[in-house]
């Protein structure tokens, strides 16, 4: 089941590490931290809590979280999980379909998207009237390639209107009359 959210949240622009700034995990004179508690061994315990405490605390934990299992990284604990804890996370990013990245992807920055972000962004693009030329520069294809995606989407759209079962009235059961829209009342 493909997981949707609509939560507002700042997304990392592709390739932006800037985020790492404003980690609690880095060193600072002030707050001097040990970059080695991240990758602990998997009967480290204390180093495990410890970590995970300081993520609890960091403003851009999920950022982090996303970075990691966008990036593929398997290795040590980001986003305050575990490499085993982020396995299944790993697994399911394919099939994540968050309209919070597809709404910030339309006002035109540039966030990874999955495939289900990437077809929502065609359909809602479409839908919007939004040209072949904008919808390339969102997704960063090529204009041909845009047309091709929209012509794609409207050969589905139509096979879709073909395939829907007809809902019309017999005439036989209307009493051999045709009935039109305002026979419906105002619920039509």
């Amino acid at each position: 089941m493909t997981r949707t959210t609509n939560s507002p949240a700042r997304h990392r622009l592709l390739g932006d590490q800037t985020w790492r700034a404003d980690a609690v995990c880095q060193s600072t004179e002030y707050n001097p931290v040990d970059p080695e508690i991240f990758f602990p061994e998997p009967d480290e315990t204390d180093k495990i809590t410890a970590a995970k405490a300081l993520c609890g605390q960091c403003p851009v934990r999920q950022i982090c979280l996303d970075a990691a299992l966008e990036g593929g990284d398997a290795d040590g604990i980001r986003g305050g999980l575990t490499e085993e804890e982020r396995r299944p996370l790993h697994k399911k990013l394919s099939r994540r379909l968050d309209y919070s990245r597809v709404n910030d992807t339309l006002a035109g920055r540039n966030v990874h998207l999955t495939q289900d972000e990437r077809t929502a962004v065609i359909h809602a693009a479409y839908r919007h009237g939004i040209t072949a030329q904008r919808l390339a520069w969102l997704l960063q294809v090529t204009e041909e390639h845009a047309q091709k995606l929209y012509r794609e989407l409207r050969r589905a759209l139509s096979h879709r209107d073909l395939n829907q079962p007809a809902t019309t009235t017999p005439a036989s059961e209307a009493g051999g009359e045709h009935l039109g829209r305002d026979d419906f009342g105002t619920a039509a």
